[in-house]
C-alpha cells in the first residue's frame, strides 16, 4: 500500500491535476482538458446547441479556462472546480445565443430567432445542480477513475471497485480478498481521496 499514489510524474501527483494546469503543465492541462471537455460538450448539448456550436462553445470555455485557471481557489466545500467550470460555460452559452440572435435580426430571420428564444438556460438556483446532476458527471468520475487506476494494487482497486461501485458488504470484500475490514476501509478513503484530488475538488 505504501508504494499506491506515489508521483508519478507531472499532472499526476497528489498536488492534482488543476494544480498542474496552473503550473502550465502541459500533461495535466491534456488530462484536464480530456476529463471536463466532453462535460462542457453536453452541457451545451443540454442547451440546445447542435454538435458544431457546442464544439465551438467547448473551446471558447477552455480558452478562458486556461487565461483564468489561476484564479480558482477552494476556500469552501462547496467550491469545487466542477462549479466553477459550469459558470464559465454557462457565460459562454450566454454569449453564444446573444450573438446568434444579432446575427439572426440582422439577417431578418424569423426561424432561428424562435429556436434561440425557446433555450432557457438555468437560472442562478439551479446552476450547482445541473452541474452536479448524476447524469452530467457520470462520464466524468468513469474518465477520473480511468486515469487513476494505474496508481493502485490490482487487489486494492478490487476491493475499492466492489465496496463503493458494486456496493458490496465491507466484511464480504474483506474476507474474499483476505484483507482485514480496516483495510478495505483504508484503500476506499485513500481511492475517493485520489479520486478528489484529479477532479480539483481536494482542498489545497
Amino acid at each position: 500500500m505504501g508504494r499506491e499514489a506515489n508521483a508519478a510524474g507531472p499532472g499526476s501527483t497528489s498536488t492534482g491535476l488543476v494544480n498542474g494546469a496552473k503550473g502550465r503543465d502541459p500533461e495535466a492541462w491534456r488530462r484536464l482538458a480530456h476529463l471536463y471537455g466532453p462535460l462542457v460538450y453536453q452541457w451545451c448539448r443540454r442547451q440546445g446547441l447542435q454538435p458544431a456550436d457546442a464544439e465551438d462553445v467547448t473551446q471558447e470555455v477552455f480558452v478562458t479556462v486556461a487565461v483564468k485557471v489561476g484564479s480558482f481557489r477552494r476556500e469552501r466545500p462547496e467550491d469545487t472546480f466542477r462549479g466553477w467550470l459550469w459558470t464559465i460555460t454557462r457565460h459562454k452559452l450566454g454569449h453564444w445565443i446573444r450573438r446568434q440572435r444579432t446575427r439572426e435580426q440582422a439577417a431578418g430571420g424569423t426561424d432561428l430567432q424562435r429556436r434561440l428564444l425557446a433555450v432557457a438556460l438555468p437560472e442562478v438556483g439551479s446552476e450547482l445542480a445541473d452541474a452536479n446532476s448524476a447524469g452530467a458527471v457520470a462520464g466524468l468520475h468513469q474518465r477520473a477513475l480511468q486515469l487513476i487506476r494505474t496508481e493502485f494494487e490490482d487487489r486494492s482497486w478490487e476491493a475499492f471497485r466492489r465496496l463503493v461501485l458494486e456496493g458490496q458488504r465491507p466484511a464480504d470484500v474483506a474476507a474474499d480478498l483476505g484483507m482485514s475490514r480496516s483495510a478495505v476501509y483504508v484503500t476506499k478513503s485513500r481511492i475517493l481521496r485520489r479520486l478528489r484530488e484529479v477532479l480539483g475538488d481536494a482542498p489545497g
